[in-house]
């Protein structure tokens, strides 16, 4: 990553944050945006040289003045990790219609006009890297509006990837339970019971540090022909197939549903 430009949108808090010093430790210059103020202003003092862009990547004006910053400071861009993303919930929560649309426009909308304003900034060898989810291939209820984003993001890959081939590459990142809570506040320390661990074939609970490793390796030279792909992080959990009554597994339904 040394002397590459990276910009990842949701930097300052969670896998972001993770993503932008991993890059930024390894030479990159960072420019990262997060409508967190505070977090994203503590981030960019221990980043000296990085720059942070305080708005919501939803509203186009955001993404307009992230782009003039990337022209104007750096004149190209190497790495785009579009990133941020949040959950409105969905039908049994009465997830409205403003709320579902934002999370579109949030998740989906924004990584396309973003990738569109820095279309002529991207430099050989570029790569973009969508996090998508691995809700967007399994759900618990009441998730439409993210598994619809995340969803969205993968779609939104491989098309990108035929449209920008030969120029950039793209691919996605879908996480599976990602422990961030190092990552949001100071002091933090993670309990897991002996099922949350368990229930993994890796045995853990997945850390922002193994989302980060992915995302540097598939914006390095040693992926330059993997493009338009989707990388499932999760430790194996949506490989593991449980049934009521298997490995200890016991399904105990509400009693409305009895």
């Amino acid at each position: 990553m040394n002397g590459k430009v990276c910009v990842i949108t949701g930097g300052a808090n969670g896998i972001g944050r993770c993503i932008a010093e991993t890059f930024y430790a390894a030479g990159a210059s960072v420019i990262f945006a997060d409508t967190d103020a505070d977090h994203g202003a503590k981030l960019a003092a221990r980043l000296p040289g990085s720059v942070f862009v305080h708005g919501d990547v939803s509203e186009e004006p955001v993404l307009f003045n992230i782009a003039r910053i990337v022209k104007a400071r750096y004149g190209c861009v190497d790495v785009l990790i579009n990133n941020a993303c949040v959950s409105r919930k969905g039908i049994l929560s009465g997830c409205s219609y403003e709320d579902f649309d934002y999370v579109l426009r949030l998740g989906v909308v924004a990584p396309y006009r973003l990738t569109m304003l820095l279309r002529d900034l991207f430099a050989p060898g570029a790569s973009i890297v969508n996090l998508s989810s691995t809700r967007a291939l399994m759900s618990q209820p009441d998730t439409e509006s993210y598994s619809a984003a995340k969803g969205g993001v993968l779609a939104l890959t491989h098309a990108l990837a035929a449209s920008l081939a030969g120029k950039v590459r793209v691919n996605a990142i879908s996480p599976g339970w990602i422990d961030t809570g190092r990552f949001h506040e100071d002091g933090y320390v993670a309990t897991f019971s002996v099922g949350d661990l368990k229930q993994h074939p890796a045995g853990r609970v997945g850390a922002p540090e193994d989302i980060a490793a992915m995302a540097a390796f598939l914006c390095g030279p040693e992926a330059s022909f993997i493009t338009g792909q989707n990388f499932i992080v999760d430790g194996g959990m949506t490989r593991n197939m449980i049934y009521h009554g298997d490995g200890g597994w016991q399904y105990q339904p509400e009693e409305s549903d009895v």
